[in-house]
């Protein structure tokens, strides 16, 4: 055996971990976002595979990915979510469609964004880069809950669905660990006012 391998580095974990800003969906409406995902994957015949009703959420601030968990950078993210004093609103999911990418992933979406949600986008962007936190999600935000993933077909134009009211009420950071673990846990939860 060669000395240097008694020192040598473990191997790197090849585990993504991944940090976003979420809303997710009480109960009552992920049931009905899980009916509506089986009846469209049912009907439109998409193959691929139905996303488990416990993963829906509405990615808000992508962080992006890295190859461990950074405390640290969480610990800023949670700060500037805890900076921000937003009101509830209701979002009304009443379109499907589909991505054109890889993965082919089919999603429930809204023909008109709220303005409350693209607010809270906006602000949490701009409470993340006051914190230095750098994210990944662009400059408009194209809400959307996916439901399919590696579907065999596209759905465009979105076609209209039965309309799910969402109220939101709260937005969350996750860490997402891809890998492994394949877990999501949530780091932090902020209230929206009433």
């Amino acid at each position: 055996m060669h000395q240097d391998s008694l020192f040598a580095a473990p191997p790197a974990s090849p585990d993504i971990h991944r940090l976003f800003f979420a809303l997710l969906p009480d109960a009552a409406t992920q049931a009905r976002m899980a009916a509506a995902a089986a009846s469209l994957h049912r009907e439109h015949d998409a193959g691929g595979r139905l996303i488990g009703a416990h993963r829906y959420h509405l990615t808000l601030q992508f962080l992006g990915d890295a190859s461990e968990f950074q405390p640290e950078r969480a610990a800023r993210a949670q700060a500037a979510a805890a900076s921000l004093i937003l009101p509830a609103f209701d979002l009304r999911l009443d379109r499907a469609g589909s991505f054109r990418n890889k993965s082919v992933p089919w999603w429930l979406g809204c023909e008109r964004m709220p303005e409350a949600l693209d607010s809270l986008f906006q602000r949490l962007g701009v409470a993340l880069a006051k914190e230095g936190v750098r994210v990944e999600s662009g400059r408009a935000l194209v809400p959307h809950v996916t439901i399919v993933r590696d579907a065999a077909g596209h759905l465009h134009p979105p076609i209209a669905i039965d309309p799910i009211d969402w109220r939101v009420e709260a937005f969350v950071l996750i860490h997402s660990q891809l890998g492994s673990r394949n877990a999501y846990d949530v780091l932090g939860q902020w209230p929206l006012t009433a």
